[in-house]
């Protein structure tokens, strides 16, 4: 079967949307590492499910691109370096600001696939702006709690347990 240009299209966007998944699992697993090893243990319980919920989100975006053509292949290439050995204080401003870029991104690959009559990957593609967008807000309060808070919000995120 040979893909229409309005395929091809929306099988770029997908790619680039998996791209930008792929390294977003990337950053979040690594600042769920090191949130682990400072202890801060409620701050890297909810970085990995963000991590986990990006996984879906890539799984998501390559079925789709099986399901428009079944000989494309999903993109294993990640959009991005990894930021490794960043301050508890510097994560959730700079993953705040990952998200808003993805928002706008994805926002706009919606538009491509309306304007390339795919219907069911704007509908994926609203429903994983929906996500992102939660998880925008989640790292924006909790760098705004950082910012304002300090140490006292810190000490609240680890286990008091040493355990």
């Amino acid at each position: 079967m040979t893909l229409t240009e309005q395929q091809k299209n929306v099988i770029e966007v997908l790619n680039k949307a998996r791209a930008m998944e792929l390294h977003a699992i990337m950053q979040y697993m690594n600042q769920h590492y090191g949130l682990d090893d400072d202890n801060y243990v409620k701050l890297a319980k909810e970085m990995k499910t963000i991590a986990i919920d990006e996984m879906r989100h890539a799984e998501w975006f390559a079925e789709r691109i099986h399901d428009i053509h079944g000989d494309a292949e999903p993109t294993t290439a990640f959009d991005g370096n990894v930021l490794r050995g960043q301050e508890v204080e510097e994560i959730y401003g700079f993953n705040a600001d990952m998200e808003a870029d993805t928002l706008v991104k994805y926002n706009e690959f919606l538009q491509i696939c309306r304007e390339n009559n795919d219907s069911v990957t704007a509908v994926l593609f609203e429903k994983v702006i929906h996500e992102e967008q939660a998880h925008f807000n989640y790292f924006d309060d909790t760098a705004t709690h950082i910012q304002k808070l300090g140490s006292s919000f810190l000490a609240r995120m680890t286990d008091a347990s040493g355990a």
